[in-house]
């Protein structure tokens, strides 16, 4: 077994295409994405007498309470992958590696982690830790059919009202029209924004192969919704959204993500990923409850992954560590 940096794009695209856990944290083009942010790289394979078996994207991230190694989404992790990553992160002086698996959230991969010499991450690394997620290979028919009766009632309710309109839009001019939305949300529920730069270069990435979209939507020809879409491995990933406050009784953010799976299912993806989960009735004050109950109305299931993991390397870990719980406890999260 050996690790080799990958350097070619459909070698790396063509064995995620054949992986059924996957997210578009783990593309070609999210590396991309990673470098036009000023972010280092290393695109990882795990290689078994020659052939392909793994990959991690590896990303230095540079904070203010100090640098660490991030990997997201990764498929699994083994001693000689993990030695790999403690190189390139001594080598870069990162005090810490942070990884967010894409491994069922049991014992025995929790176990493994342990053993590792990781501990919980007091932060989701920028990705879920679960996830509601709806198969789309039944008709449209039958997806309605097996959403929520409100849900559904809903829908009909906004494609019967003269005053809404959806329609969509794949121009890097659009996104600034989908932050204005944005910033008015961030007003209200005062939570950390992603910058105006974060999504075009997130948006400019994914465009040249089509595997992006907006979706706006109008009340009295005022546009007061906004959906952010990627379209990767054959699924629709449920990015970013936002509805201005005031409108948030008109059913018009049922509609658009209506349209959102519509899209996806012609563009052939076979999976709707909401992104994002918290069990409703578990945490009812959580700042994500109210959203998780609009995507469980669509039909579907969770997925729970194990949560993010840290491995400390140094004493400068702890003041980041500190900082963040204090954080998070601090945004009800």
């Amino acid at each position: 077994m050996e690790i080799k940096e990958i350097q070619n794009k459909e070698i790396w695209e063509n064995f995620l295409a054949d992986c059924q856990e996957k997210t578009f944290l783990q593309s070609w083009h999210w590396g991309e994405f990673q470098k036009i942010m000023g972010n280092k790289i290393w695109r990882l394979g795990v290689y078994e007498n020659d052939r392909l078996t793994g990959l991690v994207l590896a990303v230095k991230i540079a904070a203010k309470r100090g640098s660490y190694l991030l990997v997201q989404h990764c498929l699994g992790i083994s001693e000689i992958l993990l030695n790999k990553l403690k190189e390139i992160a001594r080598e870069e002086n990162c005090s810490f590696i942070r990884m967010a698996p894409l491994l069922e959230r049991n014992k025995e991969n929790k176990k493994l982690f342990r053993d590792l010499g990781f501990r919980d991450s007091p932060m989701h690394a920028n990705a879920y830790e679960s996830t509601w997620k709806l198969d789309i290979t039944p008709t449209e028919e039958e997806l309605l059919k097996n959403m929520r009766k409100t849900t559904r009632y809903l829908i009909r309710q906004a494609q019967k009202d003269a005053n809404i309109q959806t329609f969509r839009r794949w121009s890097i001019s659009d996104v600034d029209i989908f932050y204005q939305i944005h910033k008015e949300v961030v007003k209200v529920q005062k939570f950390v924004p992603f910058s105006l730069e974060y999504l075009k270069n997130e948006f400019s990435v994914f465009l040249p192969d089509d595997q992006v979209s907006l979706f706006f939507g109008k009340y009295k020809d005022e546009i007061v919704a906004g959906a952010y879409l990627i379209f990767w491995s054959n699924i629709g990933f449920y990015h970013h959204a936002a509805l201005l406050p005031q409108h948030h009784k008109i059913p018009i953010a049922y509609l658009l993500q209506w349209e959102a799976i519509k899209e996806a299912k012609r563009r052939g993806c076979k999976l709707y990923d909401f992104w994002g989960y918290i069990n409703p009735e578990e945490n009812p004050k959580h700042p994500w409850a109210g959203p998780t109950l609009f995507k469980m109305g669509f039909g579907g299931y969770k997925k729970e992954y194990i949560k993010t993991q840290d491995l400390p390397l140094s004493k400068r870990y702890w003041p980041t560590f500190i900082f963040e719980k204090i954080r998070k406890t601090k945004r009800g999260l």
